[in-house]
C-alpha cells in the first residue's frame, strides 16, 4: 500500500489520546493510538511524546532499553506514513503548486480516515479512499445527505442548475459500500458488478460476430469488425462529452437534474463507488437500441453483424477498463490512463472525456494536461 509523505506540523497535530502519533528515527510515522492501553508503562508514558519522535526515548538506558519484539510491534500494522524533510516539503509544493494539502484527517467511529475532499483539484492516489464526514459535508454544502436515499432528495431540492453541475462535480467518498439512491425495491436495480457486463454481454457479441465471420469473407468481416470497433470509441467520447456531461446544456428543473444525475451524476459525485461504475444492462439496451436499429437499416444483415460486434465490444472493453481504472492497480500505459480519467474527475470534469483512450481528446481540442485545473466557486 502506498503510504503518504507527512509534514511534520501534520503529525504534531495528532498529539491526544483519541489520536496518537509518533515518529522513529525522524522518518517513519506511527499511529500508536490503539496501543496506549496496552503499554506496560502506562499511556501517560506515550502521551508525553505524542506527536514526537521517540527514537531516543526506546534506547534510552535510563527509562528503558526497549527489544527487538518493541520495534517490530511498531511495524506490525502502526506505520501510517514517512515524515518529509523540510528539504521535501519544499520540493512538493514548489511542484504541485495546483494540489490543495489536507492539513489534517481525523478517524470516525468505523475506524476510517475521513476528509473533506471537495475543494481538491488534484488527489493523491493514497487518499482515493478516504471517507467524506457525511453530515459535516451536508451542513457545509446544503447538497445531499449522504446518509439518507439519493433521488427523492434531488427530485424535491429546490436548487439552481449551476448549484447543481458545482456539487455533483465535487467528489464525495461514502466509505461504507454503497450510498442509497432509492432506499426500496429498486435499490438492487441501479447496482451492478463489473463482472455482469463481460458475463453478460461476451455470449451475444461472440454470436453476433460469429453470424458475420461465417456469411462473409474473414477478411471482410475481420476489417469490419476493425472499423466498428474504432467507431466506438468516437461514439465514446461523443456520449461522454455530449450527453453525460450535459452540464451547463442541461434543462433548469429537478426532472433532467435527477435524469442527469441517474445517468451520469451520481458516478461524478461518489466516483469510487464499485457498484456504480459500470452501465447496468437495462439501461445499455435503452441507450443501444437506437445505435443497433441505425446500423441494421444502413446495411446489409451480416455486413451490420461484423461491424456492430465490434463496435459492441468495444463497449464492453470500455465498461471494464472504466472499473478497472478506478479501482485496479495497472502496466505503466494503462496507469497513465487511470490517472488522465482520475483528473477528469477531482481536476478539471470539463476536460478529458477519453476512457479507453486519449485520441479523440487530441483531435477535439479537449486534453487534460496537468495544468489544467479548473476553479471550483466558492
Amino acid at each position: 500500500m502506498a503510504l503518504p509523505l507527512l509534514s511534520r506540523a501534520a503529525v504534531e497535530k495528532h498529539a491526544s489520546k483519541s489520536s496518537c502519533w509518533v515518529t522513529l528515527y525522524n522518518r517513519k510515522v506511527y499511529d500508536v493510538t490503539g496501543f496506549l492501553d496496552e503499554h506496560p508503562a502506562g499511556a501517560e508514558l506515550i502521551l508525553e511524546y505524542a506527536g514526537k519522535d521517540i527514537t531516543k526515548i526506546l534506547a534510552d538506558a535510563e527509562s528503558h532499553v526497549h527489544s527487538e519484539s518493541a520495534y517490530e510491534m511498531l511495524e506490525d500494522g502502526m506505520l501510517v506514513g514517512y515524515l518529509a524533510t523540510e528539504e521535501e516539503e519544499r520540493e512538493l509544493l514548489s511542484k504541485h503548486k495546483d494540489m490543495t494539502v489536507i492539513q489534517e484527517t481525523s478517524i470516525d467511529s468505523d475506524g476510517m480516515r475521513v476528509a473533506d475532499l471537495t475543494e481538491f483539484g488534484e488527489i493523491p492516489d493514497d487518499l482515493l479512499h478516504v471517507r467524506t464526514d457525511h453530515s459535516e459535508d451536508y451542513k457545509k454544502h446544503k447538497f445531499l445527505d449522504l446518509d439518507k436515499p439519493l433521488i427523492m432528495q434531488v427530485l424535491r431540492a429546490n436548487w439552481t442548475r449551476d448549484f447543481y453541475i458545482d456539487q455533483i462535480h465535487r467528489p464525495r467518498h461514502y466509505g461504507k459500500g454503497s450510498a442509497q439512491l432509492f432506499g426500496n425495491f429498486l435499490e438492487p436495480l441501479s447496482l451492478t458488478p463489473w463482472w455482469v457486463v463481460p458475463t453478460v454481454w461476451l455470449p451475444v457479441n461472440f454470436y453476433v460476430f460469429y453470424q458475420g465471420i461465417t456469411h462473409l469473407n474473414p477478411i471482410l468481416a475481420i476489417s469490419l469488425w476493425a472499423l466498428g470497433l474504432f467507431v466506438w470509441t468516437l461514439i465514446e467520447y461523443c456520449l461522454h462529452r455530449f450527453l453525460f456531461h450535459l452540464d451547463d446544456n442541461l434543462p433548469e428543473n429537478n426532472i433532467a437534474f435527477t435524469l442527469h444525475f441517474l445517468l451520469h451524476g451520481v458516478h461524478h459525485y461518489l466516483p469510487m463507488d464499485q457498484m456504480r461504475l459500470v452501465m447496468p444492462p437495462t439501461l445499455f439496451v435503452v441507450l443501444c437500441y437506437p445505435f443497433y436499429r441505425l446500423v441494421f437499416a444502413i446495411f446489409p444483415y451480416y455486413v451490420a453483424c461484423a461491424g456492430f460486434s465490434g463496435g459492441f465490444l468495444g463497449y464492453i472493453l470500455y465498461d471494464v477498463c472504466h472499473y478497472s481504472l478506478h479501482h485496479k492497480k495497472l502496466p505503466n500505459y494503462i496507469q497513465k490512463l487511470k490517472r488522465y480519467h482520475l483528473e477528469h474527475h477531482y481536476k478539471n470534469y470539463r476536460l478529458g472525456f477519453g476512457v479507453t483512450s486519449m485520441f479523440w481528446d487530441k483531435v477535439f481540442h479537449t486534453y487534460l494536461h496537468s495544468e489544467d485545473v479548473y476553479q471550483k466557486k466558492n
